[in-house]
């Protein structure tokens, strides 16, 4: 199911932030008309690949900030997880020095809204809870611009790490086209020529190029 287009899903949960500091009632809508919003999942804490893209992301924050974007990550573990995991030295598979929020998504709710949530669970004969698959979350990430809507969705399977620069040149595309009412084509980055929408403009671009 593609969300892209969609206002994204509203939550309110628990999340660690600076690093450290445990907070109730954490959510997206905080950022809405402020700044635009890179929100990823990440399947499991104390895992292997998801370090990675923890500690990039983390590397390249001070460029996300330059764009006036919040990164925000999220997982299906508790809150004291996150804090724990936080603690713990780079050097030790800890995410030790990682200062933008991670939600604790411990119902699955949210993953489940964003569609996500890798397994389904259902009731058997006797009301008890039946889950199929980890219940946890595939890596998924999301670019919502300063109204809320999702602008752009990409999700991975959960071996599959994902490129921050990527997530940072759609950054920059989607701001691109909203300051300057113009197109990016493929493999566009920032200070490329861009296109207006128009058969005529398309014709001479792909003729440069």
């Amino acid at each position: 199911m593609t969300l892209v287009g969609k206002k994204a899903p509203s939550f309110k949960a628990q999340a660690v932030v600076y690093g450290g500091e445990i907070v109730n009632d954490f959510s997206l809508d905080q950022y809405i008309g402020k700044k635009h919003v890179i929100f990823f999942f990440y399947p499991k804490d104390f895992t292997f690949v998801c370090p990675t893209e923890l500690h990039a992301f983390q590397d390249k924050l001070a460029e996300f900030e330059k764009r006036n974007v919040a990164v925000v990550a999220c997982s299906t573990d508790t809150e004291q997880s996150h804090w724990g995991w936080l603690q713990t030295p780079k050097a030790q598979g800890g995410i030790q020095g990682v200062k933008y929020p991670i939600v604790a998504d411990t119902t699955k709710t949210i993953s489940m809204n964003f569609d996500v949530l890798f397994g389904e669970y259902e009731l058997d004969e006797n009301n008890a809870l039946l889950a199929t698959g980890p219940m946890i979350a595939y890596r998924g990430l999301y670019l919502i611009d300063k109204n809320g809507i999702i602008r752009h969705q990409l999700i991975n399977d959960l071996s599959l790490g994902r490129s921050v620069d990527e997530a940072l040149r759609m950054v920059d595309a989607l701001q691109f086209c909203e300051e300057n009412g113009e197109v990016c084509p493929a493999n566009w980055h920032k200070g490329d020529d861009a296109m207006k929408a128009t058969h005529t403009d398309v014709a001479n671009y792909l003729a440069k190029h």
